[in-house]
């Protein structure tokens, strides 16, 4: 079963997509060395590699993150039920494709509000035989509607998943980061896990951001405590937060540590 809730068509959503402007979601798209970006996208990647050439690492160390996070949330801990906040671009490996691998009757919903994501949205709604995916057109900022709208597809009686990647950054307030995940931990049941990362400060990052601000696409970075601040009242899966590569990494990896920090923890 295939479902979608969208507040408009994707036709219609195409006709909010500005190619002449850059935004985060193709630029992040770019870097991932994917093709669904734009000359003005491509443009400000390259300033911002100019001065944090770790760009492209990071992007690819956060997708390999949700690689293995999901892996172990659906294989290990046999979680079935999955809320994407922030989902992206479409690209290999979504959640959907990376659960269903393990366990085809696996639910996943996935939620952005950014135009060119619901017009891609099909894609991330092709399920496996038995499971089901939807994609909700939401503001992070608006966790209740989130959580409505994903009621339709999860059943929060039973556990559920939630992926939160290089999302709370777009909350400029830490309090406010802090109570939307807060209300979204509270609204799954115990046995429920969050799965978060985000970038963190360094002087080459900071000065990415710098650049990325003046174009009009803010992000806030945090400190690796406040990120691990995200996870308070809930049971920490070794190795705790640390640099995203260093989170259960392959065997025979050798990672390098980046400025991008997170971890899984466990509703008790």
């Amino acid at each position: 079963m295939d479902r979608m809730v969208v507040d408009e068509p994707a036709q219609s959503a195409w006709s909010r997509v500005d190619t002449s402007v850059p935004h985060s979601a193709r630029v992040w798209n770019y870097w991932l060395g994917g093709k669904d970006n734009f000359p003005a996208d491509r443009e400000l990647g390259d300033r911002v590699y100019e001065v944090y050439p770790d760009i492209v690492r990071v992007a690819r160390a956060q997708r390999e993150f949700l690689v293995r996070t999901v892996t172990f949330l659906a294989g290990e801990m046999g979680i079935r039920q999955f809320l994407d906040i922030g989902t992206g671009l479409p690209t290999a490996d979504n959640t959907h494709e990376v659960a269903q691998r393990i366990a085809p009757d696996s639910r996943i919903v996935y939620v952005d509000n950014d135009p060119l994501v619901l017009v891609h949205a099909r894609a991330l709604l092709t399920s496996a035989s038995g499971g089901a995916t939807a994609y909700v057109d939401a503001d992070v900022r608006d966790p209740d509607r989130i959580l409505a709208d994903a009621a339709e597809l999860l059943d929060f009686s039973e556990p559920v998943a939630l992926v939160m990647f290089g999302i709370v950054g777009n909350v400029a307030d830490n309090a406010e980061a802090s109570g939307i995940v807060k209300r979204l931990i509270d609204a799954v049941r115990p046995g429920s896990y969050l799965a978060l990362n985000d970038g963190t400060h360094g002087e080459d990052v900071d000065k990415a951001i710098e650049i990325t601000q003046a174009d009009g696409h803010p992000y806030n970075l945090r400190t690796p405590e406040q990120v691990a601040s995200f996870f308070d009242g809930l049971e920490l899966v070794e190795p705790g937060v640390v640099s995203t590569p260093l989170w259960r990494p392959a065997a025979g990896a050798e990672p390098t540590p980046l400025h991008i920090f997170g971890g899984v923890g466990r509703k008790p």
